[in-house]
C-alpha cells in the first residue's frame, strides 16, 4: 500500500489540470451501474489490517476539484481516503483489492466515528465520535490539529458555517448541541492529556419530550440530538432528535428558545401520528432552500424553509428506517433524495415527482446506512455519483454511465446553458407539471428521453419580462440612474427564495426568524 503511505497523491492533485473539455449531457438514473466494468464504480471492502469493519459515514469533497475524493469512516475509529476515479473492484475480489482505490487511512478516534466532514476547500476533515470527542484532521498530514472536548456522550453529527469555517455545530447523544470557534486557545489540557477546544456555547435539553416519558431504549436515546445543520443564512441553526419529529430552528445570536419549529403533523389525527416517531437525520441542497428529514416513520420529509409553517412541501415512501443509523440525503442541485434502508437497498426519488415508483439499487447484503452523492446537474464535475454504506463491511460507488458524457458542445447542451434561470427553478420547483414535460421512465439513452428527464428545459417563464421598447432605456450606460425604480420593495424581498441568503441592502440584516414573522 504504497500510495496510501505518501502525501504525493495530494500534491499531484494540486497540479492536475483539465485535459480537454467535455460538455456532460444530464444522465438518466435508470442507468446506475455498480460493477467494475464502468469507470469509477464498484464495492470497496471496508477492512484494516485484515479485519473488516461496518463503515459508519461516508462523504464525498465538496470542492470541484475534488470530488472524486470520498472519506468513510468505520466502527473501530478508522478514517479511509478512497479515490473513485480508480478502477474498484468487483464484490468477488473486493477483499483481495481492498487498498487497490485506498488513497490513505489512519486511527483517528478509539470508538467508532458517527459523522466524518470535508472543511476548508477540503484540506481537513472534521470527524465525530462515540469517544464524546470532535477532532480536526489535516488530511495530507494525517495529523491532529485540533481536539474539541465538552459532551458528556456520543457525538453524532457535525456541521460547519457556510462561509466562516472556523465554525461549527455539533450534536450529541447527552441531548446538548454546541457552538465551537476554532480560532479560541486551546485549554492546558483534557482529560485525554492532549490540548483541547471548549465549545463557546451549548444549549442542554435541546429535545426532551414535553411529556417527560422515556422511550424504550431508555433515557438517552430520548434526548439523544441526531443531527444539526448551519442554515445558509449563516445565523441559524436547524437541530432534530430521537424523541420526536420535531425540527427546531435556533438563532445563534440568542439561544434561549427555539425561533421557531416543524413537524410532520401540527395536530396528530390518529393514533399512529401522535406515536414518537425520532428523525435519524437532516440534510439541505446547496442553496439552502430545502431540507430533507428522514424519519423513524419510514418517510423523508421535505421542508421549505421558507415556508415552515405549512409543513412538509413533499413525502417520499418505500425505504424502512428502522434504525437512527438509516440515513438520507437530498442531492446538492435539489432534484433528488437519496436514502439507505433497512431492508439492504438503497432508494433514490425525484423531489418534482414524489409520487413516482423510486429506483432502487440492490446489491448490498446488509442495511444501508449513511449515503451520499455529488450533484445531478450536468454542469458539475463527477455527475450523478453515488455512495452507499451497509452493515454488510462495504461501500459501494454508483455511476451514472459514461455514454452520457459527449466531447463537443452541442447546440442542445448550448441552449441549455443560456435558457437555465437558477432563481426560477426554485420557485417551480414543486410546481405541478404540463402534461408536455411530465417526467417518464426511461430506458434507454436517446436524446429526447433526457431532454424530456431535464426540468429547466421545460420551464414555463411567467411574463415578466423587460418590454423590448424599454430594453434600449435600461442600457449599460444609464442603468445606474434607474436602479432606485429597479430595486425591489423590501416586501417583494421578502417574498424572494434568495432574499434569506443574499438581502437586499435596503433591508437590515435579517435571519429566518424574520421570514417565519413575515409570514405569520
Amino acid at each position: 500500500m504504497a500510495s496510501s503511505n505518501s502525501p504525493s497523491f495530494f500534491q499531484d492533485l494540486k497540479m492536475r489540470e483539465l485535459n480537454g473539455f467535455r460538455v456532460r449531457k444530464r444522465p438518466h438514473l435508470g442507468d446506475l451501474a455498480s460493477d467494475p466494468g464502468s469507470f469509477g464504480s464498484g464495492v470497496l471492502s471496508i477492512e484494516h489490517n485484515g479485519v473488516v469493519n461496518p463503515p459508519m459515514a461516508a462523504s464525498f469533497c465538496k470542492s470541484s476539484k475534488n470530488y472524486h475524493l470520498l472519506a468513510v469512516s468505520d466502527e473501530d475509529g478508522y478514517v479511509s481516503i478512497y479515490d473513485t476515479h480508480r478502477k474498484l473492484p468487483s464484490l468477488t475480489s473486493c477483499r483481495e483489492n481492498a487498498d487497490e482505490a485506498r488513497v490513505c487511512d489512519w486511527v483517528a478516534h478509539s470508538n467508532a466515528i458517527f459523522d466524518v466532514r470535508w472543511v476548508k476547500d477540503d484540506s481537513l476533515i472534521m470527524t465525530a465520535s462515540g469517544d464524546q470527542s470532535i477532532k480536526i484532521w489535516d488530511v495530507e498530514k494525517r495529523s491532529c490539529v485540533n481536539v474539541l472536548t465538552g459532551h458528556t456522550g456520543s457525538v453524532k453529527s457535525l456541521c460547519s458555517h457556510p462561509s466562516n469555517l472556523d465554525l461549527l455545530v455539533s450534536g450529541s447523544r447527552d441531548g446538548c448541541f454546541a457552538l465551537w470557534d476554532l480560532r479560541c486557545k486551546p485549554n492546558s489540557k483534557c482529560r485525554r492529556l492532549e490540548p483541547s477546544l471548549s465549545p463557546i456555547h451549548m444549549v442542554k435539553g435541546a429535545h426532551v419530550s414535553a411529556q417527560g416519558k422515556r422511550v424504550r431504549r431508555g433515557k438517552a436515546s430520548s434526548m439523544s440530538i441526531t443531527s444539526v445543520l448551519y442554515l445558509k443564512d449563516e445565523i441559524s441553526i436547524a437541530s432534530a432528535g430521537a424523541v420526536d419529529s420535531v425540527l427546531k430552528f435556533w438563532d445563534t445570536r440568542n439561544f434561549k428558545a427555539p425561533i421557531t419549529q416543524a413537524q410532520p403533523h401540527p395536530e396528530p389525527s390518529t393514533e399512529k401520528e401522535r406515536r414518537l416517531h425520532g428523525i435519524s437525520s437532516l440534510t439541505q441542497d446547496s442553496n439552502g432552500l430545502f431540507l430533507s428529514a428522514s424519519c423513524m416513520d419510514n418517510r423523508i420529509y421535505l421542508y421549505n424553509v421558507l415556508q415552515l409553517d405549512k409543513g412538509p412541501v413533499q413525502t417520499f415512501f418505500g425505504s424502512r428506517i428502522e434504525s437512527f443509523y438509516v440515513k438520507a440525503a437530498i442531492s446538492p442541485d435539489a432534484t433528488h433524495i437519496l436514502s439507505g434502508s433497512s431492508d439492504g437497498n438503497a432508494y433514490i426519488w425525484q423531489v418534482k415527482n414524489p409520487q413516482a415508483r423510486p429506483i432502487i439499487l440492490n446489491g448490498h447484503e446488509g442495511e444501508i446506512t449513511a449515503v451520499d452523492c455529488t450533484s445531478f446537474d450536468c454542469r458539475s464535475p463527477d455527475v450523478g455519483k453515488i455512495v452507499t454504506s451497509s452493515d454488510d463491511f462495504t461501500v459501494r460507488v454508483w455511476n451514472i454511465q459514461q455514454a452520457y458524457y459527449s466531447s463537443t458542445r452541442s447546440p442542445t447542451s448550448i441552449r441549455r446553458r443560456v435558457t437555465a434561470i437558477p432563481s426560477m427553478e426554485c420557485r417551480n420547483l414543486f410546481k405541478e407539471e404540463s402534461p408536455m414535460c411530465s417526467t417518464k421512465t426511461v430506458r434507454g439513452p436517446s436524446e429526447e428521453a433526457l431532454i424530456g428527464n431535464t426540468s429547466h428545459d421545460q420551464i414555463s417563464m411567467p411574463e415578466i419580462s423587460t418590454p423590448e421598447s424599454l430594453k434600449k432605456k435600461f442600457s449599460s450606460s444609464s442603468f445606474s440612474n434607474e436602479e432606485p425604480e429597479m430595486e425591489k420593495t423590501p416586501e417583494a424581498a421578502l417574498k424572494s427564495p434568495s432574499s434569506v441568503l443574499n438581502p437586499p441592502s435596503s433591508l437590515k440584516r435579517r435571519t429566518i426568524r424574520d421570514y417565519f414573522v413575515a409570514a405569520s
